[in-house]
């Protein structure tokens, strides 16, 4: 089985069209979405539409808990918040709340957005310096709180990676399908880059000698995600589309 494994798309219906056409190309037999799927200045509705054409098995990331869980202020004083509400309406709000948190795709791949017990943290980077660091193999098993798959696909930092844990476990990050770069002040101020802009996901597919995984980056027309996001008074995500570049 080839598994294509998608994160962060981020309401970028663009680079999800390009990202599920190249898949279908590279023969993938099944797709897994790890969350963060409709929040962003692009097009949420026109996304989560795309999303429910395919059989795509989905978790639930922290932004996609954002648009029934802020607060009339947070609506207030966000108006990309307010724009991915608007857009969305009803339907989609209701999928989003019924997506589950973590899931065992099977008994060998388990899937998450940040850290199991945590979808705001960072399950393979450890941003305190201000740069991203790959955490020591005892922090990473230390956050995966005993979870004995073979496989961990995990989410939320957009960075493409795999890593080998000494406990023998592969644990994949594909990257964002919709985003290729921002700069968050939390924990400390920091900026997750890809230094280009095309969508990533990731090919995953279990062979005699052990995993493969593919890191896949797909060229799409992200000048006109940047130019949605532009127009939505989203300048800096209108960077992080164009360059894969944090601020």
């Amino acid at each position: 089985m080839k598994l294509a494994a998608l994160a962060d798309i981020h309401s970028n219906v663009y680079a999800l069209d390009a990202v599920l056409r190249d898949a279908k190309q590279r023969g993938a037999e099944t797709m897994v979405n790890l969350g963060d799927v409709l929040y962003g200045p692009i097009a949420p509705r026109a996304t989560y539409d795309l999303l429910k054409e395919h059989e795509i098995l989905t978790i639930k990331g922290n932004q996609d808990r954002l648009p029934y869980e802020a607060t009339a202020k947070e609506i207030d004083t966000n108006p990309t918040l307010q724009f991915v509400l608007n857009d969305l309406g009803d339907e989609p709000l209701s999928w989003l709340k019924s997506l589950p948190a973590e899931l065992y795709f099977n008994d060998d791949i388990y899937l998450c957005h940040g850290a199991p017990s945590n979808d705001m943290t960072y399950l393979l980077e450890d941003v305190e310096s201000g740069t991203p660091q790959v955490r020591s193999d005892e922090e990473i098993i230390e956050l995966l709180g005993g979870r004995s798959a073979e496989v961990v696909v995990c989410g939320h930092t957009h960075l493409p990676r795999s890593v080998t844990l000494a406990s023998g476990q592969l644990v994949v990050n594909p990257g964002s399908v919709g985003l290729p770069a921002y700069t968050d002040d939390e924990p400390v101020r920091h900026s997750m880059e890809t230094f280009s802009p095309h969508a990533c996901y990731a090919l995953i597919e279990k062979g005699v000698s052990g995993w493969t995984v593919d890191q896949v980056k797909v060229a799409y027309d992200h000048h006109r995600a940047a130019d949605e996001a532009a127009r939505r008074g989203r300048g800096d995500w209108a960077h992080f589309l164009a360059t894969g570049r944090g601020l």
